[in-house]
């Protein structure tokens, strides 16, 4: 397996609790925790591909070859993906990563418990994996390839916000520090789920604030559920004021870059209507009628590694999909 090129990306094993940090407890069917379970073999799975002369672009099972199976870090991808139910879409992901090979894949609303993810099939293909699941709605985790070795500072949730929704998974890398996120819908600006989200924001502000002062080398990924610009929306008057779009979300946003965190996507990409997220509803993807709302947010460190953030758009074409596409930052 190559060594890394420098110790920003690390291959060292550390404990997944360091010292000092409180491990969160188990309760309530909501807990955050590692996935280690190992195969007796590795590669007795198929790896999920596309055939390309499929008009549906089905799945079909292949077995993984041996180059396939001895997974990269650098170049380095990290990636985000609001999966919609890792359930449905866990074929998906299987393919897409082994597809992509990220080296860390950040989820979004996996809907379910942590206890009833199997995580055989992710070791399988060389990952472990973080969750903080919980049933039905939410949930997040950090899928990882085995050469970052063992992750430190593991927090689950932001800390001090008294929130039964699990939405924040965070973890250490050697010198990489990655944050995956959930964020509020808020679902109307007259709601009480809009109120939620913009007091849930204000937390998340405040959380990360303390974050980039304690990590020169930080990632902060995720479906934050908020449209940074009238160019991120394929009708503006349509959003004009609407949740996702409201002046007090993009103030948020905009805290977030003022504390010196990059927009990669946005410095790397200059493409018109370049959404993350289409309604299934009224045939959105293939008008393109969608929305710039997931992000990978770089701290200026990062930012002086990173070549390349693009969305890949081709999953969002694939059977049964997620109405979201990964976004995918590349670091040299």
């Amino acid at each position: 397996m190559p060594k890394p090129r420098s110790n920003l990306w690390p291959n060292r094993r550390l404990p997944a609790f360091s010292k000092g940090t409180t491990e969160p407890p188990f309760n309530a069917g909501f807990a955050c925790f590692a996935l280690s379970w190992r195969s007796p073999q590795r590669g007795g799975r198929g790896i999920y591909r596309i055939k390309p002369s499929s008009p549906k672009k089905q799945l079909h099972l292949r077995k993984p070859t041996k180059i396939e199976r001895n997974l990269s870090v650098s170049p380095m991808k990290i990636a985000t993906w609001n999966v919609n139910s890792l359930n449905v879409r866990k074929p998906q992901v299987l393919n897409w990563l082994a597809q992509q090979q990220p080296a860390i894949l950040g989820l979004q609303e996996l809907k379910q418990i942590n206890e009833a993810i199997d995580g055989s099939e992710f070791v399988e293909l060389g990952y472990q994996t973080l969750l903080n699941g919980q049933k039905t709605y939410n949930g997040v985790a950090l899928v990882y390839q085995d050469a970052l070795g063992e992750p430190s500072d593991v927090v689950c949730d932001i800390p001090g916000l008294d929130d039964p929704q699990r939405r924040v998974i965070a973890a250490t890398f050697g010198d990489l520090r990655v944050i995956n996120a959930y964020v509020v819908n808020g679902e109307s600006i007259e709601s009480e789920k809009y109120r939620y989200k913009l007091n849930w924001l204000e937390a998340f502000s405040q959380w990360l604030a303390a974050e980039i002062a304690q990590h020169p080398n930080l990632v902060v990924m995720g479906d934050f559920n908020i449209a940074p610009t009238d160019a991120d929306v394929y009708d503006p008057e349509r959003f004009k004021d609407a949740v996702l779009c409201s002046q007090p979300e993009r103030e948020h946003f905009n805290r977030l870059l003022e504390m010196g965190f990059t927009d990669a996507l946005n410095r790397f990409s200059s493409e018109e209507g370049n959404f993350t997220w289409w309604d299934y509803r009224g045939g959105g993807y293939r008008r393109n009628h969608g929305l710039r709302i997931d992000h990978i947010l770089v701290s200026p460190a990062v930012q002086a590694k990173a070549i390349a953030c693009h969305v890949d758009k081709e999953p969002r074409g694939w059977e049964r999909p997620s109405d979201h596409a990964p976004v995918v930052l590349t670091l040299a």
